[in-house]
């Protein structure tokens, strides 16, 4: 399988739908670069890319 680009809303919404009402606008339009695209993905991977981009996120702000 090829690398596949998604928007973060994209992964939450096929695997985590409870968290969409908990994310920003601005965290669910990040793109995410999945390896083995999204097919492969499993509800525990999509817990860990939400964690990760939210603590990208919440580092940028505090940078500005």
């Amino acid at each position: 399988m090829d690398m596949e680009t998604v928007k973060l809303s994209r992964i939450v919404e096929k695997l985590a739908p409870e968290l969409v009402p908990f994310l920003t606008q601005r965290e669910l339009n990040l793109n995410i670069v999945l390896r083995d695209g999204l097919a492969l993905l499993e509800p525990e991977d999509a817990m860990e890319i939400v964690q990760h981009s939210i603590c990208e996120q919440q580092k940028e702000v505090l940078l500005h």
